[in-house]
C-alpha cells in the first residue's frame, strides 16, 4: 500500500472517530438544564453576598471562577446522590453542564463585583458626598443619589447586557486564530475536566470533603464570633494581637476567615504588597503627618475632612492606583499591538479546523465544536445596537447630568475598547476594565463640567467599565468552553441568565448590608474605600489640583512616579529582582481602609508555604477547596446575620481589650 494511502486512511479513521466522539456530546439545548439554573442561582447568591461583602471591606476581591467550579460539582453531585437514594433516575452530570453552571453562576456574581456597588454607584451616595467635604469646590450642592431598588436594576439591565455582544463576532479569531491562553479560562476548564474523568473523581471526592470539612469549621467559627461582639469595636474582629498601640494603627489579627481564604487564594506577592502599604501608610506615613497638624493642614479640621489627614489617605491611594493602572493600560495596549501586528503578517495563520490535518484529535474536536455550533453575526449586531438604543434613551432620563451624546460616543468606541481589553486579558489574565472606566470617568467629568462633572463621570465611568469587562469575561468563558466541549450557543445563553439574575440578586445583596450595617463609616467594618476614591477622581477631574492638601501634590508626584518606576523595574531587571518588588495597587488598599485584613490575607499565605513545605502534592490539591470553604463558610454566615441585625437582636455579649490602667 502507498503510503499516500496509508496516511489519508489515518486521517479518514480520525474523522470517524471525531464524529463518534461528537455524538456523544449532549446537543446545546441540552446542555442547559434546569437544575443547573437552580445550583447557578444558588452558588450566584452565596457568591454575591461574600464578593459583596469584600467589596464593602477592602475592594480586592480574589478570581472565584475555579471555586464556583467546584461548587458546581459539589452541588449537583450531591442532588444526583439523594436522587439515587430515593431510587430517582437523573441524567448523567456531564462536564458540558458543570461549565455552564460555573459560567451561569459567574455572569451572576460578576454583576455584584463590577456593577458599582462599592465604587461609582456608592459614589453617588449622600453618606459619601459628605465624606467628600462640602467645602470642596467641585462638590457642589446636590450631586448625590441616594441607592433605591428601581433605579439600581434598571441600570443594571440596561448596560451589563451590551458587553455580552460586543465581541461575539471576534470569538473565533481571538481563541483558534491567535490561540490566546486566557490563564483563567484554562484553569477552570483543566479542573472541570479533571473531575469528570475515573482519576478526576477521586481527587474530586478529596476536595469536596475538604471543602466541606472547612465551610463547617469557618460557618461554626463565625456563628460563635458573633456572641462576643455585643457593641462598639467589641469581639475578635478587635483582638489586639500585637498590644494596644499596634491595635490603634490597625495592626491586629481580627479572625476572618474570608480574608484567610482568600489570602490562600491571591500570590504571595499580592499579599506582602498589601502588608508593605500598611506598614508604610499606618505604619509611617500617617503617624508623621499627623504630627504635622496645624502646619499642614488646620487643627479645627475633623480627621476625616478631605483637607486634612483624609486628603492624604485617598489621593496618595488615587495615585498609587492611578499610576499602576496607566502603566499597565500602556503595557498592554503596546503588547496587544505588537501581537495582533505579528499574527497578521503570519503566512501560515490557521483559519480553519480543515486547514491543519496534523493536530490533536482532542484540539480538532474542539475547534470543530466551537466552529459548528455559531452564533449569528446579525445577532450579535442587531442585539448591540438594539441594546445601546435603549442604554442611549434610558441612562440620560435616569441620570441628566450624563447627556445623549456622551453615551452615543461611549457605546461607538466600546467595541474596540472591549477588543483592547480582551485581547490584553486573553495575555496577561489581567483584566484592565477599571482602567478604561477611571479614563472616562476623568474626561467626562472635565468635560460636563462643575455643575455636572461628578455625577456624569461616575456613571460614565460605570458605563464604560461594564461593557469592556463584561465582554472579557465572555472570552475566558468561551476559552473554558471550547476546553470542555460546550457549545458557544449554550456559554451565551447561560452568560445571558446569569446576568439577568445577577441585576437582581446584586442589588438585593447590597441593601441587605446597607440596611442591616453602617456601610461607608471610616470607623466601622464596612469602609467601603473606593466608593470615596471614586467620587474624588470625579472632582479631580472638575477641579483638577486644588482639591488637594498641602504637600499633597508633591507626595501624590512620589506615589504616582514610585507605581511606575516599581512595574517597570519588574518587567526589565532579572526575575531574581523583579519576583520582589511590590504590587502598587495592591500597596493602595490598605492606605485607605488599614492593615488588619493585609495580615489575614499574610496568615492565608504562610498556610500555603507552610503546606507546601510539609506536603507539596497534596496543597497543590487541597489549597483551593480550603480557600473556597473558609470563604463560603464565612460568607454564608452573613446571611443570618443580617437577618439578626434588621431583626434588631443584636449579640448578647461585648468582648474589648483595655490597658491595665483604664480597666
Amino acid at each position: 500500500m502507498r503510503k499516500e494511502d496509508k496516511e489519508e486512511g489515518k486521517v479518514i479513521e480520525r474523522e470517524d472517530n471525531m464524529e463518534e466522539n461528537l455524538k456523544r456530546i449532549p446537543p446545546w439545548t441540552k446542555q442547559i438544564t434546569v437544575r443547573g439554573i437552580v445550583a447557578s442561582l444558588f452558588i450566584g447568591i452565596i457568591y454575591s453576598v461574600i464578593v459583596m461583602k469584600l467589596n464593602l471591606t477592602t475592594g480586592l476581591v480574589p478570581n472565584l471562577n475555579v471555586s464556583a467550579a467546584l461548587l458546581a460539582y459539589v452541588f449537583i453531585q450531591t442532588w444526583t446522590k439523594l436522587l439515587k437514594k430515593a431510587n430517582i433516575v437523573s441524567t448523567p452530570f456531564t462536564r458540558q453542564e458543570n461549565t455552564i453552571i460555573q459560567t451561569c453562576a459567574v455572569a451572576c456574581y460578576s454583576i455584584a463585583v463590577g456593577g458599582g456597588f462599592g465604587s461609582y454607584l456608592l459614589g453617588l451616595n449622600k453618606k459619601t458626598y459628605e465624606r467628600a467635604g462640602a467645602e470642596t469646590e467641585g462638590n457642589i450642592p446636590g450631586s448625590y443619589k441616594e441607592p433605591a431598588l428601581d433605579w439600581m436594576i434598571g441600570f443594571l439591565f440596561v448596560v451589563s447586557f451590551v458587553g455580552l455582544l460586543a465581541l461575539v463576532p471576534l470569538r473565533k479569531i481571538m481563541i483558534l486564530d491567535y490561540k490566546l491562553p486566557y490563564p483563567s479560562g484554562t484553569a477552570t476548564a483543566v479542573l472541570i475536566n479533571g473531575f469528570h474523568t475515573p482519576k478526576g473523581d477521586k481527587m474530586a471526592k478529596k476536595q469536596v470533603n475538604g471543602f466541606l470539612r472547612f465551610f463547617s469549621i469557618s460557618f461554626i467559627w463565625s456563628f460563635f464570633q458573633w456572641f462576643y461582639s455585643g457593641g462598639d469595636k467589641c469581639g475578635f474582629v478587635n483582638f489586639p494581637t500585637f498590644g494596644l498601640k499596634a491595635w490603634k494603627q490597625t495592626f491586629y489579627f481580627d479572625f476572618s476567615m474570608t480574608y484567610v481564604g482568600a489570602g490562600m487564594i491571591c500570590s504571595h506577592l499580592v499579599n506582602l504588597s498589601l502588608l508593605l502599604g500598611a506598614v508604610l501608610s499606618w505604619g509611617i506615613m500617617w503617624p508623621l503627618i499627623s504630627d504635622r497638624k496645624g502646619a499642614w493642614f488646620p487643627a479645627t479640621l475633623p480627621e476625616n475632612s478631605m483637607r486634612s489627614l483624609n486628603g492624604y489617605k485617598v489621593f496618595i491611594s488615587i495615585a498609587l492606583i492611578l499610576g499602576d493602572g496607566l502603566y499597565n493600560f500602556l503595557k498592554t495596549l503596546f503588547f496587544t499591538g505588537r501581537s495582533i501586528y505579528a499574527a497578521l503578517n503570519k503566512k501560515n495563520l490557521v483559519s480553519s479546523v480543515s486547514d491543519n490535518k496534523n493536530q490533536p484529535l482532542d484540539d480538532l474536536q474542539r475547534n470543530e465544536i466551537f466552529i459548528r455550533e455559531s452564533i449569528p453575526l446579525w445577532v450579535a449586531c442587531v442585539g448591540y445596537m438594539v441594546f445601546s438604543v435603549i442604554s442611549i434613551i434610558v441612562i440620560p432620563l435616569m441620570f441628566p447630568a450624563l447627556k445623549w451624546y456622551y453615551v452615543l460616543v461611549a457605546y461607538i468606541l466600546a467595541p474596540s475598547l472591549s477588543f483592547c481589553n480582551a485581547y490584553g486579558a486573553g495575555l496577561t489574565d489581567m483584566n484592565m476594565a477599571y482602567n478604561y472606566g477611571k479614563v472616562a470617568l476623568f474626561v467626562l467629568a472635565a468635560l460636563s463640567g462643575k455643575d455636572n462633572g461628578v455625577v456624569a463621570g461616575l456613571i460614565g465611568c460605570g458605563l464604560i467599565k461594564s461593557i469592556v469587562s463584561i465582554s472579557s469575561d465572555l472570552m475566558h468563558d468561551f476559552k473554558t468552553g471550547q476546553l470542555t466541549l460546550t457549545s458557544p450557543r449554550s456559554m451565551l445563553l447561560s452568560q445571558g441568565i446569569g446576568t439577568a439574575i445577577g441585576c437582581v440578586v446584586a442589588p438585593l445583596t447590597f441593601f441587605l448590608f446597607y440596611k442591616a450595617f453602617d456601610v461607608g463609616n471610616p470607623d466601622g467594618e464596612y469602609k467601603a474605600p473606593y466608593a470615596l476614591i471614586y467620587r474624588n477622581m470625579a472632582i479631580l477631574g472638575v477641579e483638577g489640583f486644588s482639591a488637594l492638601p498641602q504637600h499633597c501634590l508633591q507626595l501624590c508626584y512620589g506615589f504616582f512616579a514610585f507605581a511606575i518606576l516599581a512595574n517597570l523595574v519588574r518587567d526589565v531587571a532579572p526575575k531574581s529582582i523583579g519576583k520582589w518588588l511590590p504590587l502598587p495597587m495592591a500597596m493602595a488598599v490598605p492606605f485607605l481602609v488599614g492593615a488588619s485584613f493585609a495580615i489575614d490575607m499574610c496568615v492565608g499565605s504562610l498556610v500555603v508555604y507552610l503546606w507546601h513545605k510539609v506536603n507539596s502534592n497534596k496543597a497543590s490539591l487541597m489549597v483551593p477547596a480550603v480557600a473556597s470553604g473558609l470563604i463560603c463558610g464565612d460568607g454564608l454566615w452573613i446571611l443570618p446575620s443580617s437577618i439578626l441585625a434588621l431583626a434588631k437582636v443584636n449579640p448578647p455579649i461585648c468582648m474589648n481589650f483595655l490597658a491595665t490602667k483604664t480597666s
